[in-house]
């Protein structure tokens, strides 16, 4: 049984002891006491009413494992990114350029900064602990957040999109980063990413370039980089597109990483799940067919993985183990649910 719920104080040593398993690159869980103190009381402050009111919200989740209770692994929902401060992309477009006394006709590729994904809703951090990276486990923590919009729609932006960790070598050195990003910052790229988690991206709107960069005059092996994913955020990005994410030219200002999006109503997950009545059955077993269930309640939130079964009149059928994990019970018997499939899995997806 696998069980996802909103982080809590009791999580923080957990919480940074996955961050130092998580290793470079995700800005969104930095090794930082404070920075988690920080993500645990907004995500609380989310997972309420008054959070409703709030353009901005952080909705950090945690995979428990039930027989000891530790955080194996993590997934979160960031709302109204870059109100508070500048979300930076680059755009890769295409620049025309002509002169009719040559006869010439000349394209160039460029990387433009922009703040396009200001106020838009972002899915981010997802990680599992190595020794949980079982088929489905990284595919149910990616999901999970889609269950959650569709329980709380009027909480989330109408675009949703994706920042996947970028191309990195075996020494973790990103190739778009030492030909761009250093020359400019004049840091390690280790240190880019924690000045950005801990401190804000002000130093990028001091020191970055305005104009657009052009591609073409940057070394080969950076140039190949750019829109390419990290060898573990792969799997990630292929889960993303199954459930309908795009590819529209958006990278990481920092290692190229791509950025995916998709309208929220149109996310497979948001759109073909259902809400209804479940009823408990005693001869539901490991047999049957797994559900991804949540329970609907915004002050104890809970999604589960767990096996279920359709009855013939439209209730989903679930086991007395299933409906105490979710709080399910005679005067509140319904839930949230869609089929799950054990065909996926991924580790991480950098934010």
């Amino acid at each position: 049984m696998l069980l996802i719920r909103p982080c809590q104080m009791s999580d923080l040593d957990d919480l940074m002891a996955l961050s130092r398993a998580v290793g470079r690159g995700m800005t969104s869980m930095p090794a930082d006491e404070a920075a988690w103190l920080s993500k645990i009381e907004a995500t609380t402050r989310s997972f309420s009413a008054q959070g409703a009111e709030d353009p901005m919200g952080t909705y950090f989740m945690v995979l428990e494992d039930p027989a000891s209770g530790r955080v194996v692994g993590t997934t979160a929902i960031y709302t109204g990114i870059g109100l508070d401060r500048p979300f930076y992309s680059y755009k890769v477009s295409t620049l025309v350029s002509s002169s009719s006394d040559l006869a010439v006709t000349r394209q160039a590729r460029v990387l433009s900064m922009v703040n396009d994904y200001t106020g838009a809703t972002e899915v981010g951090s997802l990680f599992v602990l190595p020794e949980y990276r079982k088929p489905g486990v990284g595919q149910f923590l990616s999901r999970a957040r889609f269950l959650t919009m569709a329980d709380f729609p009027e909480r989330f932006g109408e675009t949703v999109m994706a920042e996947l960790r970028g191309w990195q070598d075996e020494n973790g050195n990103s190739p778009l980063w030492q030909h761009l990003g250093s020359q400019f910052f004049g840091i390690e790229f280790q240190d880019a990413v924690n000045t950005v988690a801990l401190k804000g991206t002000q130093f990028i709107s001091d020191l970055m370039p305005k104009y657009p960069i052009y591609i073409d005059l940057l070394p080969q092996e950076a140039r190949e980089v750019i829109g390419k994913p990290n060898d573990s955020s792969a799997p990630a990005l292929h889960m993303l597109k199954k459930e309908g994410f795009q590819f529209t030219g958006y990278v990481d200002l920092f290692d190229g990483g791509p950025s995916v999006q998709c309208p929220v109503g149109e996310v497979h997950t948001v759109r073909d799940s259902h809400q209804g009545q479940v009823r408990i059955s005693f001869d539901i077993t490991e047999q049957d067919e797994m559900y991804m269930l949540s329970n609907g309640n915004l002050n104890d939130y809970r999604v589960m993985l767990a096996p279920a079964r359709m009855a013939a009149d439209g209730t989903l059928m679930i086991n007395q183990e299933t409906a105490q994990a979710l709080g399910i019970n005679h005067t509140a018997p319904n839930a949230r649910y869609i089929p799950f499939k054990r065909n996926q899995q991924a580790h991480a997806v950098a934010a």
